[in-house]
């Protein structure tokens, strides 16, 4: 019992498990400069378990950007029945590429392909560890990415780019069809004129295009979620796969949530602009709800989640519907 959270205890959710962390899993590719490195995190009990996929973002910790952070939102899942798998993408300080490699500093096609690969091999992941052996299940798999992970996710679930100087990278379709639904976690927004002048002349990789986005999909934003490096038009950047993507269809906004969404990446951490308790536990337990009714027909978490963040905790945040 967290006794720091207070009305974000009303959102309801089932009893936690214990977990076991498996770390390092490493996966060669045979294009990729690095093997990936992962840290699983998985119920001990229980069998044909659901799968989420999380994407680190871009931060300025030497760590959290990496398979070793975001442990608030890993833990969490996996203590309510989910196996989380988290890779180490090209980006990152600790464990990434060169960044004087091609593709850097964001390696935003590398991070795709991190997922495609673990899921080709997802039987040999299972099968390397005898904890894990034999208890997943393929068939339930969801993504999850926050900020740059959250572009990494939205590619994986049908977005594309555009506006990109690398003519072969435009309108390029990544989506994988073995991702049954997705969580993009303050994630930028549309590209072009929406960018500051520095993000156009730097950042050309987020130039997303969402028409294309059409698996189902949870949109998070802080609406103080303010970064002027990135963009001109504030807060209401981020909430652009929401109403440019035909996937997606709910859309929780965190009242005076910031980039950090109430600390996802790490417990007391740099990361976090906005920690918060309940802010927190608002953006674990709504995302959890909505990958869980998401992936079983007729589960109900999502639905009695709404119910409990508006009776409870409305002045905390809100979800818009489609």
């Amino acid at each position: 019992m967290n006794k720091l959270i207070t009305t974000a205890r009303h959102i309801p959710m089932d009893e936690p498990v214990s977990t076991i962390s498996i770390t390092p899993v490493m996966l060669d590719a045979a294009d990729r400069p690095k093997p990936i490195e992962m840290r699983i995190t998985a119920p001990m009990q229980g069998r044909n378990l659901p799968i989420i996929l999380l994407s680190h973002g871009h931060g300025p910790s030497l760590y959290i950007p990496s398979k070793d952070g975001y442990g608030p939102l890993a833990n969490f899942y996996a203590e309510h029945g989910f196996v989380v798998i988290q890779p180490t993408h090209g980006n990152s300080k600790v464990a990434g590429f060169d960044m004087d490699a091609p593709g850097a500093p964001f390696f935003w096609r590398s991070r795709v392909e991190d997922f495609k690969l673990i899921l080709d091999h997802l039987k040999d992941i299972e099968a390397a560890s005898p904890v894990l052996d034999g208890r997943l299940d393929h068939d339930r798999i969801a993504a999850v990415g926050h900020s740059l992970g959250g572009q990494t996710v939205g590619m994986l679930l049908g977005a594309r780019l555009t506006d990109i100087k690398d003519p072969d990278a435009r309108d390029v379709n990544l989506i994988e069809p073995r991702i049954k639904v997705g969580v993009l976690l303050a994630a930028p927004g549309n590209g072009g004129d929406s960018l500051s002048p520095h993000a156009r002349e730097n950042y050309t990789a987020l130039n997303p295009d969402f028409a294309h986005l059409t698996t189902r999909t949870l949109v998070v934003a802080g609406d103080s979620d303010v970064n002027p490096h990135l963009t001109t038009r504030g807060a209401a950047w981020h909430t652009d796969p929401f109403y440019h993507a035909p996937g997606s269809d709910a859309l929780l906004t965190l009242v005076g949530g910031k980039h950090g969404l109430g600390g996802i990446a790490g417990y007391d951490a740099k990361e976090t602009d906005d920690e918060d308790p309940d802010r927190l536990a608002i953006t674990q337990r709504m995302t959890w709800a909505y990958v869980r009714s998401a992936l079983y027909d007729g589960d109900r978490s999502w639905a009695r989640a709404c119910d409990g963040l508006a009776t409870h905790a409305g002045d905390l945040a809100h979800v818009t519907a489609k």
